[in-house]
């Protein structure tokens, strides 16, 4: 398979686009491993662990709802044949289809709308059942998660043309729009209070910054709101002004100056997939291109500064191709999340505090060992979404 990304990414650099595909080659190997056949769903992880006898081995563990909903959004892009592969014989539409039927007993709203925006994508015939839940959990005026206001967002602007949600994407739009700050260009974590602890309602996620932006970029996209486009602009140039030196996305940020609380941890699927995926769709739809920034960020999975001693040996790949996994995340080890906690107190006080000291003591060389289909699920959607060759 090709798409427009990939050739752009040959056309740039031909390394980092065989690591593309790669990546992708790894992702179908792993899901068919997350599938869990007899719940018809996906495990929430799979992480390593010592078995007894002393012998490493990957354990899958828990189920999602959520990450069942993203692997779907992005294997619809696969041939069929290899859509079956993934569910356990079903197509990305079925198995979208199956997690519609289970709506009912579906009481997170994020779950319900990333469930929502699959049918939407699949074209399935109960995108209409699937939008009815996530009104009824979307209750009017209550604050939410930065994130799942997003997704709520991005699962009207994909159902626009099948089904009429015209009297429903004013206010999602709203929301997302009014939750920022004056002057800053980043998102909350939260629309409203209520939900975040006042001494630590500045601090955002780099998650809270790439799902407005790509649902801002596509509501542009699905019909003229050069407002919302903006916004979106506003919020990918900042997050790729504040990029690491090692093409790191960074986790926490200050919602009001739109500075960095705390670096770490830098996740995998932030530098192979979810950048990616909402800088592309804000190309896409007619802002600003960060392809420069994308390439930085995917060069980190094998060029990882932080797990590279001074003589240039890699401690541990980040990329596991033998185990169909890539480990989640270099982080600090501090007990406790000692660093962002005290990050957090301060620069709630003191924006412009960085507690330098910390960086020495608790150094960010510790490799996280597990792997989520969600971070498969955003691969898929980032590399081979878009527009189609």
């Amino acid at each position: 398979m090709t798409t427009a990304r990939l050739e752009a990414l040959a056309r740039e650099d031909l390394p980092l686009h065989a690591l593309a595909e790669r990546l992708l080659a790894l992702a179908e190997a792993g899901l068919p491993e997350m599938y869990l056949p007899g719940a018809e769903t996906f495990v929430f992880t799979r992480a390593a662990a010592v078995a007894p006898d002393g012998t490493r081995r990957l354990e899958r563990r828990g189920t999602s709802t959520r990450y069942a909903a993203i692997t779907a959004l992005g294997a619809r892009f696969l041939p069929e044949e290899r859509q079956r592969a993934l569910f356990g014989g079903r197509s990305a539409e079925e198995f979208a289809g199956l997690l519609v039927e289970r709506l009912p007993g579906v009481e997170n709203l994020g779950d319900a709308a990333l469930i929502a925006w699959a049918a939407a994508e699949t074209g399935h015939a109960k995108l209409s059942d699937a939008l009815a839940r996530v009104a009824t959990l979307d209750v009017p005026g209550q604050p939410r998660y930065t994130v799942e206001a997003a997704w709520v967002l991005s699962a009207l602007a994909a159902a626009r043309d099948a089904v009429d949600v015209e009297d429903r994407l004013p206010a999602a739009r709203d929301r997302l729009l009014a939750s920022r700050t004056a002057g800053s260009p980043l998102f909350p974590h939260a629309t409203g209070p209520g939900l975040v602890p006042g001494y630590r309602a500045h601090v955002a996620c780099f998650a809270d910054q790439t799902y407005p932006l790509q649902a801002l970029a596509r509501l542009h996209a699905s019909g003229d709101d050069l407002e919302a486009l903006g916004v979106a602009d506003a919020c990918a140039t900042r997050i790729c002004d504040l990029q690491g030196d090692g093409g790191q996305w960074w986790w926490h940020y200050d919602a009001r100056t739109g500075g960095v609380v705390e670096g770490y941890p830098v996740y995998s699927v932030h530098q192979h997939a979810m950048a990616p995926t909402a800088l592309f769709d804000l190309a896409e739809a007619g802002g600003t291109d960060f392809g420069a920034a994308i390439r930085r960020g995917l060069r980190w999975m094998t060029d990882v500064p932080e797990t590279t001693g001074p003589d240039g040996t890699r401690r541990e790949p980040m990329i596991r191709d033998n185990l169909g996994v890539t480990w989640r995340k270099v982080y600090r080890g501090d007990p406790l999340k000692a660093v962002r906690a005290a990050r957090g107190l301060t620069t709630r006080v003191v924006p412009q505090a960085r507690l330098a000291p910390l960086d020495r003591i608790f150094r960010p060389d510790v490799v996280d060992r597990e792997c989520r289909p969600y971070e498969f699920g955003w691969l898929l959607f980032a590399w081979l979404g878009g527009p189609r060759r």
